[in-house]
């Protein structure tokens, strides 16, 4: 049966990544976060204030429009990030620290929220989790320019936000994979047990866990 599954989770946290294992592994079509599609975001890191709301405007059109078609495509497919978090998490973390008016927000909120009526929710939300330093570790690693003037301060209330909004979000199951602990590009085994996770959520269980010992195994698989 065909499965629509998005991957969540902060900057560097490793979604593109995760996308294109599972992807491989699964044999399923990957779906990827235009970053350098975007004409806004290099002006967005220098000038947040001047560029946060053309920008966050550019990633919900795409989101929206790339959710839609991933709601009807006839295979099974992974999405790098989901529209969710462009509204729940990037916008209004620029809209509470000041870098979005309030009119604009308003604006913006109310286009996210009536397409958003219209939008089939996927099968399953997969949240990467990871702490402040391994995002700079992994994000250092990954060597964007623009993205190495990210303030630590800056991920770490899109972490909080993040927590927030999953802790309300409804619309469908939502697997939480700790990436403080699981590599899953060194160790093949920490890869088969997202995936054997995420069959777990997808068949219906409902509390699904990653524990340490399971952690621990599989990094010697």
């Amino acid at each position: 049966m065909k499965k629509f599954v998005t991957i969540a989770g902060n900057i560097g946290v490793g979604k593109s990544t995760l996308v294109g294992l599972l992807s491989a592994k699964l044999g399923w079509e990957a779906f990827y976060e235009p970053v350098t599609q975007n004409p806004y975001l290099a002006d967005f890191y220098r000038d947040m204030s001047t560029w946060a709301f053309h920008s966050q405007i550019f990633f919900l059109t795409h989101r929206l429009k790339a959710h839609h078609e991933l709601s009807q495509c006839p295979t099974s497919v992974i999405q790098d990030r989901s529209v969710y978090e462009d509204a729940e998490v990037f916008a209004r973390n620029l809209y509470l620290q000041g870098h979005i008016h309030p009119r604009d927000y308003q604006t913006y909120r109310g286009l996210y929220e009536t397409v958003l009526r219209f939008l089939p929710p996927p099968d399953l939300v997969i949240y990467v989790r990871a702490s402040v330093p391994t995002l700079l570790k992994r994000i250092a690693l990954r060597g964007r320019d623009y993205e190495r003037r990210i303030p630590p301060d800056y991920l770490a209330s899109l972490n909080e936000l993040y927590e927030s909004w999953l802790s309300n979000f409804n619309l469908c199951p939502v697997l939480t994979v700790p990436g403080d602990d699981l590599d899953f590009v060194a160790h093949p085994g920490h890869l088969n047990l997202i995936i054997a996770k995420m069959q777990e959520k997808l068949t219906g269980k409902e509390e699904v866990v990653f524990n340490a010992d399971e952690v621990a195994r599989a990094a010697e698989d």
